[in-house]
């Protein structure tokens, strides 16, 4: 009793905010709101139906090649400023850890905004260069540039987070090592090479995991911007914007829990390969 005492504390929540919305929205994907018999059991029908719908796998593949521009710049960015903070030799290292890990302090919505304001090129920093210096820039939101516009958001948004990350875990790495190999004649390359990035391997791993889950729940950025280039971002730009789109302008709420289960799954499955992967060489 003493055990489920301290267990109960986050068990309760956990199941109220976790468990049972899954199961809800599971239960949901099994069903269909017909105009002739309501509430009907229709199985794998809802899968099925989604997992043909264009649509649904246009949004998969931006989230794959927003996943595929985010999370190496991000987890490169935030080791090399780790790793810099870590170095000691920064100027005023308490205002480079601080002006990078500020943008967190921002909220996603708000971030959208600023940048799309940033991005605009009648009234933002592009058109004011333009119109300044004469000259043609590419605009960040045209089809061609828009997903990594908005990667650049999540950049700027989260670089600082996992640098902090990474910079706990080189912080927790005993000093003792980079002493015996200075003796031993290692310079610094070899020191980061050899000592400080096996050490943190399983933190880089955690970060990277959480990185991509993060990318397959894009919803705000876009959402936000969409407002901005509607031709451009459609409501059924990213999985997420599709469940929306069907939950909340179609009323088709059983799609959109399919729409849900699907993306968990996926999510779930990369999160794993992700895990496996960078786990393997620590092994």
């Amino acid at each position: 009793m003493t055990g489920w005492a301290f267990v109960l504390p986050f068990a309760i929540p956990f199941l109220l905010a976790v468990v049972a919305p899954t199961l809800y929205t599971a239960g949901l994907s099994l069903f269909q709101e017909r105009l002739i018999g309501g509430v009907t059991f229709v199985g794998l029908d809802n899968y099925k139906e989604q997992l043909s719908d264009p649509r649904f796998w246009d949004g998969i593949m931006r989230v794959a090649i927003f996943l595929l521009i985010q999370v190496p710049l991000m987890m490169g960015l935030a080791l090399g400023a780790a790793l810099a903070l870590d170095s000691a030799r920064l100027y005023a290292p308490a205002i480079f850890r601080l002006g990078i890990f500020l943008p967190y302090a921002v909220p996603g919505v708000v971030a959208s905004l600023l940048w799309g304001y940033i991005y605009g090129t009648q009234f933002g920093l592009v058109g004011d260069l333009q119109q300044f210096f004469d000259i043609a820039l590419p605009d960040p939101l045209s089809s061609a540039l828009v997903l990594p516009a908005i990667s650049n958001i999540g950049l700027w948004l989260y670089v600082g987070y996992n640098m902090l990350v990474l910079y706990a875990a080189l912080k927790a790495i005993p000093s003792d090592l980079f002493e015996a190999a200075r003796l031993d004649g290692a310079g610094t390359w070899h020191i980061i090479i050899g000592i400080k990035l096996p050490a943190i391997r399983g933190t880089l791993v955690i970060t990277t995991i959480f990185s991509v889950i993060g990318g397959f729940q894009l919803f705000n950025e876009p959402n936000i911007l969409r407002a901005m280039v509607p031709n451009v971002i459609s409501t059924d730009f990213t999985p997420n914007m599709y469940a929306y789109t069907l939950s909340f302008a179609g009323q088709q709420y059983n799609s959109a829990a399919t729409v849900a289960m699907i993306m968990g799954l996926v999510t779930a499955v990369v999160a794993f390969a992700v895990q496996r992967r960078g786990m393997k060489g620590a092994a």
